[in-house]
């Protein structure tokens, strides 16, 4: 199950979205929520469904690879659903037993919001699997400059960001070390209720914390040995630079916000 999880992996390739600037996968990803959370009609969702295909083969991931990416989460989509299933008012009652109700409005809700949620998760995954860490955090840092002027260290949040999401393959490996080395001395994780399994791994928590201090420690110690100082006096071997299909790609994003926007007003 951990290796299953692959969220802030990259893997390299020299497809059409491997090679847009970070900058421009990043607005493209923020546009692509917002019209997510616009859209009301099937006709609407099957739109965004086919665009997220449609960057799937620009970016010429695996197409298993990426829906894999998606296996960890489905307790998290499933939990939504039954949420808004149970908890959403309605007046067309389909299934009732003493307080608890499942209304059609309810049903609906959840569908939206569960299927919102997949969309969302699957267009992250692509952003990730297609640019490294080093180039995401470029990426953002230059997003966020204009927001020094009040104050707001760019530089320190794009790096914090970045370490953590690259940092998340390696503690998910750590752990799934330790749990192996226990399970060798006996321990078990997968019998007994949610209860006894969520007890049992309560003992993995202390050694996956103390390793995750000594990475950090080490990378500070690392960074310190570069004579890393923040963004005062840093360079870049490669700097960021627009191309023609950076800009083609913000004029269709903009086009495809409009219609949806359109579609959903109008």
């Amino acid at each position: 199950m951990l290796g299953e999880i692959m969220l802030g992996q990259y893997f390299p390739g020299n497809s059409f979205v491997h090679g847009l600037d970070p900058r421009t996968k990043l607005i493209a990803t923020l546009i692509y929520i917002v019209v997510i959370f616009l859209a009301k009609t099937p006709l609407m969702y099957g739109i965004l469904v086919a665009f997220g295909i449609l960057v799937v083969l620009l970016s010429r991931l695996p197409i298993m690879m990426v829906v894999r990416s998606l296996k960890p989460v489905w307790l998290i989509v499933a939990i939504t659903f039954v949420i808004h299933a149970f908890t959403y008012p309605g007046t067309e009652i389909l299934w009732q037993w003493k307080f608890m109700k499942i209304t059609q409005e309810g049903l609906e809700l959840g569908t939206k919001m569960s299927f919102r949620l997949t969309l969302l998760l699957l267009f992250s995954s692509v952003l990730t699997f297609t640019t490294s860490p080093i180039v995401l955090t470029d990426g953002i840092e230059k997003l966020l400059r204009p927001l020094k002027c009040i104050g707001v260290p760019a530089h320190e949040i794009a790096m914090m960001m970045t370490i953590a999401l690259r940092f998340i393959p390696t503690l998910l490996e750590e752990t799934d070390r330790i749990m192996k080395a226990q399970k060798a001395r006996g321990a078990d994780f997968g019998k007994g209720n949610l209860v006894k399994r969520i007890k049992n791994t309560l003992p993995l928590l202390v050694p996956l914390f103390v390793s995750a201090f000594r990475r950090a420690d080490e990378l500070a110690t690392a960074m310190e040995a570069r004579c890393y100082r923040g963004e005062e006096g840093r360079t870049r071997m490669y700097e960021l630079a627009y191309r023609k299909e950076d800009y083609l790609t913000f004029i269709f994003m903009i086009v495809f916000l409009m219609m949806i926007v359109g579609m959903r007003f109008l």
